[in-house]
């Protein structure tokens, strides 16, 4: 549902035909030469105009709305019933603004127009208030009409009495005290209708001058009345003066309006030869300050201008941020988010803009927002399949850790994992639906090897200080070894009771190395080869039986240097330089010098060297 499809529009039409006039009354026949409008009309008019030219281009719907909320509270709600009208008109244009742009927003997404059905959330406010605004004109309508009739009635009545002062007045009336409370009266009497103002204003200044005429009997209280009324025109005249340098030009305007309002109602008629004068004078003080409104086009126009150069910088960093928002981190669009968002308020908060340029500044506004958004969706659908990339790889991590978190090769499992780790933490963010749930399945994978290899490790700690002590004992042994007779049967009988020893700490595994290279030490002293231990004087059949055996070691042997080399496949950038991969190289060119070992004895058993 769109705002022109609204009802609202139908009571925006009767608004307008209810909105209530102003009295503009006619000056009399036979009132004085420098007659003015009355007061009561310049007072509307000024009303109608400020309400009529109210600029409200930077207002949001909200703030309109809340504009029209004090309206409707205001007990003469009625008389604003043009600003009402007004706002309303901006509140429509804004709701059917944005109903474009989410039907626009809609179709881009590839969506069927036929099915579009969005309504604004402010409507139905707008609607009620309406509503309310409504009655309360009619009730304004009725109640005006109430009171133009009392006041109507009431000043016939004074029009009764001031006609009744000079045709039926005793010679003890005090005219002076009784023709200014007629006066008083005449000034707070109130509006009535404006077809009816004109009459009775006239009828009433008919009397007045009747009754001037008739003070030619009473020249002193004629004489009294003149020099009132030009004390108070010098008054008034001395207050317009003062205006002229009065810093806020609107205030001097304002006052100056009620100034003629005095002057009408309570500065006439004078002596005949001050009257032309009087009137001149003040007649020309009000054009210099009515002439001073050119001072206030200039400071409007100039804080225009300055609200404009705010508003295109707004833009300008709007548009910015936009553009520097390619290929970069949903962070920085959180952040971009909020800083449009302050911006915009900044935006509708600044004042208005030369008429001129005022709706190509807000389309250039609206663009800019519609570009910044445009991009920001378009991060976020490329974000979201970089997610489900994300995802994929995570899962065969997972699937990783599952297949390998009962392992106990520990010399693979344990790199794996740490692998396994750093390249969990490099790969990106997943949607935020899986992002708990596949964490708490890699994490429990990993705890659960984890957890595993402390248990088997710590339990076998006791045991591997045991049999490091019992190695450390054994080197010492075999360093003592010399090449006199007996050594050999020494050198097999410490190399079998090591090989009986189980593992050592992790931090003590060097004794390994060390005890190998006494060992090919003592062999190559007293000249023999590792695998001639215990082997002399064996028969044809047991020779092929070794052969075999060597085999299956140097077998093993590549293996094992086969999945140790694989480990280091696991690391980016393998190096001896590596302190966590310092062992893991030895351990290599140990075995591998074990190998090329077995292979010279193979090669010598096949030979019968």
């Amino acid at each position: 549902m769109t705002p022109e499809n609204s009802p609202l529009e139908n009571e925006e039409k009767n608004l307008e035909q209810e909105t209530p006039s102003a009295n503009t009354p006619a000056p009399a026949e036979n009132a004085p030469e420098e007659t003015l409008p009355h007061p009561e009309q310049h007072k509307e008019e000024e009303s109608e105009e400020e309400e009529a030219t109210e600029d409200i281009s930077g207002f949001s719907v909200s703030e309109i709305l809340h504009k029209l909320e004090e309206i409707v509270n205001k007990t003469d709600a009625g008389a604003l019933a043009k600003k009402f009208s007004h706002l309303r008109q901006e509140a429509v244009h804004q709701i059917s603004d944005e109903t474009e742009e989410k039907k626009k927003e809609y179709l881009a997404e590839g969506n069927s127009e036929e099915n579009f059905h969005w309504e604004h959330p402010l409507l139905a406010k707008l609607s009620g208030l309406t509503n309310i605004f409504k009655e309360k004109l009619e009730n304004f309508h009725k109640k005006l009409e109430e009171e133009q009739q009392a006041n109507k009635v009431k000043r016939l009545e004074i029009i009764e009495k001031l006609k009744n002062l000079y045709t039926n007045s005793t010679t003890d009336t005090n005219l002076f005290r009784e023709i200014r409370k007629i006066k008083e009266e005449w000034a707070s009497a109130g509006q009535v209708a404006k077809n009816e103002f004109r009459i009775l204003n006239n009828n009433y200044f008919h009397h007045l001058n009747q009754f001037y005429s008739l003070l030619d009997l009473n020249k002193e209280y004629l004489e009294q009345e003149y020099e009132h009324n030009l004390e108070k025109r010098k008054q008034i005249i001395a207050r317009a003066k003062e205006l002229k340098t009065e810093p806020v030009i609107q205030k001097a305007l304002n006052e100056l309006q009620y100034l003629h309002k005095l002057w009408k109602e309570e500065a006439e008629p004078v002596a005949e030869e001050f009257r032309e004068s009087t009137w001149e004078e003040f007649k020309e003080i009000s054009n210099e300050i009515h002439e001073r409104k050119a001072e206030l086009v200039v400071q409007v126009e100039k804080l225009q201008n300055e609200n404009l150069e705010k508003k295109n910088n707004i833009i300008a960093q709007i548009r910015k941020i936009a553009e520097e928002g390619k290929d970069v981190s949903h962070s920085y669009w959180q952040n971009a988010i909020r800083k449009v968002e302050d911006l915009r308020t900044e935006f509708l908060k600044t004042g208005s803009v030369p008429r001129k340029l005022s709706n190509q500044n807000w389309n250039d506004f609206k663009q800019t927002l519609r570009d910044f958004n445009s991009r920001k969706n378009n991060f976020y659908k490329n974000l979201k399949e970089n997610q489900l990339n994300n995802l994929e790889e995570k899962l065969k991590l997972i699937q990783t850790a599952k297949d390998n978190m009962h392992s106990e090769d520990w010399e693979t499992a344990v790199p794996l994992f740490k692998k396994l780790q750093d390249d969990w933490k490099k790969i990106g963010h997943v949607p935020r639906n899986n992002a708990n749930k596949i964490w708490d399945e890699f994490r429990d994978a990993c705890n659960t090897f984890f957890g595993n290899f402390r248990e088997k490790t710590n339990a076998a700690a006791d045991n591997w200080k045991e049999n490091f002590k019992q190695k450390k004992a054994l080197l010492e042994q075999l360093k003592t070894v010399t090449d006199e007779e007996g050594s050999v049967e020494s050198i097999e009988k410490i190399k079998n009771a090591w090989n009986i020893i189980g593992k050592v700490p992790r931090d003590k595994m060097s004794i390994n190395k060390e005890f190998n290279q006494v060992l090919r030490d003592k062999l190559r002293l007293n000249k023999i080869n590792e695998f001639d231990l215990k082997d002399e004087g064996l028969s044809e059949d047991k020779l092929t039986d070794k052969a075999r055996k060597i085999k299956n070691q140097i077998a093993d042997l590549e293996g094992e240097v086969s999945k140790l080399e694989n480990n280091l496949g696991f690391f980016s950038n393998p190096s001896r330089e590596n302190p966590l991969l310092k062992d893991t190289f030895n351990k290599i060119d140990e075995k591998k010098e074990q190998i090329e070992s077995l292979k010279n004895s193979l090669h010598n058993i096949i030979n019968g060297d």
